[in-house]
């Protein structure tokens, strides 16, 4: 029997249709979880636990085995890249990460060719995972997008505006352009190495694609995300890729068709009827239940989740969250919300 029909996920991402359709959360292994939390304070700091396998092997089983999702992330953070490339990254407690500000014009000073070996941990964490996952779960490999990872870089942390990265994006073309080049070959090297670790589906975020007028949305967004995926898929890895441009808004078909990508996840804000015309009739997507709603809970919850299960009832679909769940959502919540997606059945 194929993977595409043991996997229910797969077999989504393979132009089937599931009634329920398979279902996991971003951010599924975090704070919500009193076993995570646990585990969590095993580690010295964020990073330590990203590349502690056991400690990252485990917390990506745990949402397993509490919820029975369709599918396992591998418990990583998207600024490991920057590290790969030789920047300092760390995370403080109740402001996020942190990194030393970084001017686009020295891109020749960043490291090249040192992902496989820098990253290796988190190859290890998903040959710790695959074979204690049941037979019908996907196995999910990830890396930040070119963009939001150079907006971390360049504004030293997170950012509402990404003002600053915005401003050396139109100001230091060639320089920025040369970044994300640099940025795409180390994660080409990092996808490839998490593929054959066994990752059965990569997923690319990017998570601050919002707000971008479409000239710099080809140029920051499409372009290095296609040559991430022709990267990968010349390094002949086959398996399906989910890309997520959060906030692409109109710009949604113009990235599905032009990166190359196997499925669509989307955001919170997205149109269903709209998105079902502009996009191929084919062409998978996941999400996009707003965590908010997840969070209220009850009646708001199941009005939502019914909302989307028939706005996406025609189409390949993935049900999953417009973006990364809340430390504060009950689990009795989450419990609820799959109780619903699984009464479809």
């Amino acid at each position: 029997m194929s993977d595409a029909i043991e996997k229910p996920l797969l077999a989504v991402l393979n132009g089937e249709r599931r009634d329920p359709p398979p279902v996991w959360m971003m951010r599924q292994a975090g704070r919500y979880l009193a076993e995570y939390r646990e585990v969590r304070a095993k580690a010295k700091n964020f990073i330590d636990f990203c590349f502690s396998p056991d400690l990252a092997a485990e917390v990506t089983l745990q949402p397993i085995r509490r919820f029975g999702f369709d599918a396992a992330i591998m418990f990583a953070d998207i600024l490991l890249i920057p590290i790969a490339l030789g920047r300092k990254v760390w995370f403080v407690t109740g402001e996020g990460p942190k990194l030393d500000a970084f001017d686009v014009a020295d891109v020749d000073q960043l490291t090249e060719g040192q992902s496989r070996k820098v990253l290796a941990p988190i190859a290890e964490t998903l040959r710790r995972v695959k074979p204690e996952l049941p037979g019908h779960t996907t196995l999910i490999g990830f890396a930040g997008a070119p963009w939001t990872v150079a907006t971390y870089m360049v504004e030293g942390g997170g950012s509402k505006d990404r003002f600053k990265t915005r401003v050396a994006a139109w100001d230091q073309a060639d320089h920025f352009d040369a970044m994300l080049d640099k940025i795409a070959d180390a994660t080409i090297e990092y996808l490839v190495m998490q593929a054959e670790a066994g990752a059965d589906v990569l997923k690319i975020f990017d998570s601050w694609a919002e707000g971008l007028p479409e000239p710099l949305f080809e140029r920051v967004i499409i372009r290095p995300t296609r040559r991430i995926v022709e990267g990968v898929r010349a390094a002949g890895v086959t398996v399906p890729i989910i890309g997520f441009p959060r906030g692409a808004g109109t710009l949604y078909p113009r990235y599905a068709e032009e990166t190359g990508i196997t499925a669509l996840a989307l955001d919170t804000a997205v149109q269903p009827e709209w998105m079902h015309k502009a996009l191929p009739a084919d062409l998978p997507v996941q999400g996009h239940l707003d965590p908010a709603a997840l969070r209220s809970g009850g009646a708001v919850l199941n009005s939502e989740v019914d909302r989307l299960l028939d706005s996406w009832a025609d189409r390949p679909h993935i049900f999953n969250l417009g973006h990364g769940i809340t430390p504060d959502v009950p689990v009795a919540h989450v419990e609820a919300m799959l109780a619903r997606i699984r009464s479809r059945a």
